[in-house]
């Protein structure tokens, strides 16, 4: 979505006067945290369009009985963040503090918190379930009927998502984890203990984007002996591939643009093959590459990239006409490579309505199309198992560790693609960034 269609979405809903129906809804936890009447703490702050600052801002304390109160130690910029960055998304708020991968030490817990105490080593879900409604009793927890009293996105989408850290007024408009402290809601629910023996940076990702990968595996229902290609190279993208040879796909094919990135993947995962895009037309390349598999095409095929990278002249500008919110470029091309009777997966954010989908290709080749927000404690018991046996190496992404008050350059280098940036891990209160031992599968 264009900075002028955002701002014009932003102003309607404003007129319309359509947005949280209180601080909370029926079942639900509080929105707005109780602050520190003295302290004070430094978070990362949109303040608009490429304009990240770190601010100080009071410090939030435990509002209701199931919180948790966490001191951060880790945080990540996550590749959906930069939708907020560029400013793609409405709803945003100057000021919003962002972040929804992070992790940390338990400083204070509500009344009602059994699970954890002070001083335990925690991660959190990037998604904020009640752990009682109908959705999460039934394992989507990012589709928490509790957590989100956002009225627009009720409007927009019939139903609201569940609540998300710092992501949006869409999504609660919840204070997010790049900062020195974050309140999580229900805490029981959305905070896992980290056990000893592993290392903080094995451990971080399992608040959001190995999740995400692994999420995205199972709507695609990847199997032994797949054939799986995958949009986008970036971090959830690497771990989508990741998960797919995990899970004993035969050939993993990876599109991109950026050349960099198409090799970091072969560097870190031998065997995936790779496509940059900007020497080969998406489509017309994957059929020669899959010309001699008895499909002639790829069984699963995985978005990981998002609504607002257009590839083509037509989307850009209806984009910017404001006649469509989201690019269909990449479903297209998703819907025409993949063999008769694939599988499509959508993990990469959308947020509103494209033009000139192919839905006659989509039902006459009888594919099926699945996405969502990840259920993040869905998959805990099964992803913590792997990474602590080895078998899957989520740090392997890590490229830069900087502390907090360089967020501002985290942001431009990762939305940039530049410096070799894949993934940026933030810590509050480090004073110089780390130098990285290699990580991973070399």
């Amino acid at each position: 979505m264009t900075g002028r269609m955002v701002e014009a979405v932003d102003s309607l809903l404003n007129k319309m006067e359509v947005g949280h129906d209180g601080n909370r809804k029926e079942g639900g936890c509080s929105v707005a945290a109780k602050t520190h009447p003295d302290a004070k703490m430094h978070a990362v702050s949109w303040m608009g369009s490429h304009n990240m600052q770190v601010k100080e801002v009071p410090r939030p304390m435990v509002t209701d009985p199931a919180d948790v109160l966490l001191r951060v130690t880790n945080t990540a910029i996550c590749g959906s963040d930069l939708h907020l960055y560029v400013h793609g998304m409405p709803s945003m708020k100057s000021g919003d503090v962002l972040g929804h991968e992070f992790m940390g030490v338990v400083e204070e817990v509500g009344d009602a918190v059994t699970k954890v105490k002070r001083g335990d080593r925690v991660l959190v879900a990037f998604d904020i379930a009640c752990g009682h409604c109908f959705f999460c009793n039934h394992g989507y927890q990012s589709s928490c009927d509790s957590t989100n009293p956002s009225k627009v996105q009720e409007a927009m989408y019939g139903q609201a998502a569940g609540g998300f850290f710092g992501y949006s007024h869409l999504t609660g408009g919840y204070q997010g984890g790049q900062a020195d402290f974050v309140r999580v809601p229900f805490g029981d629910v959305n905070c896992l203990k980290v056990p000893d023996g592993l290392a903080d940076h094995d451990a971080l990702f399992l608040t959001d984007i190995l999740p995400t990968a692994w999420h995205a595996n199972e709507m695609g229902e990847v199997h032994e002996g797949d054939v799986v290609a995958i949009w986008g190279a970036g971090p959830v993208g690497i771990l989508a591939a990741h998960c797919a040879q995990h899970r004993g796909a035969r050939r993993v094919i990876m599109i991109d643009s950026v050349q960099d990135r198409l090799d970091f993947v072969k560097r870190k995962l031998p065997g995936v093959e790779t496509l940059n895009f900007k020497e080969k037309e998406t489509v017309s390349a994957l059929r020669e590459m899959t010309a001699n598999e008895p499909g002639r095409g790829p069984d699963v095929v995985i978005e990981a990239a998002g609504f607002h990278y257009s590839k083509s002249w037509l989307h850009a500008i209806e984009m910017k006409l404001q006649l469509e919110t989201d690019t269909a470029d990449m479903l297209n091309e998703m819907i025409t490579a993949v063999r008769k009777g694939g599988r499509i997966s959508i993990v990469g954010v959308y947020i509103g309505f494209v033009n000139h989908l192919n839905i006659g290709a989509f039902m006459e080749k009888q594919l099926t199309m699945r996405g969502g927000q990840t259920p993040v404690q869905r998959y805990w018991p099964t992803l913590l198992h792997k990474v602590q046996a080895g078998e899957l190496v989520p740090s392997m992404v890590i490229t830069h560790v900087l502390p907090l008050e360089q967020a501002p350059k985290g942001y431009k280098i990762f939305n940039e693609k530049s410096d070799g940036c894949i993934k940026v891990v933030l810590q509050p209160g480090a004073t110089e960034a780390v130098t990285l031992p290699p990580a991973g599968r070399t």
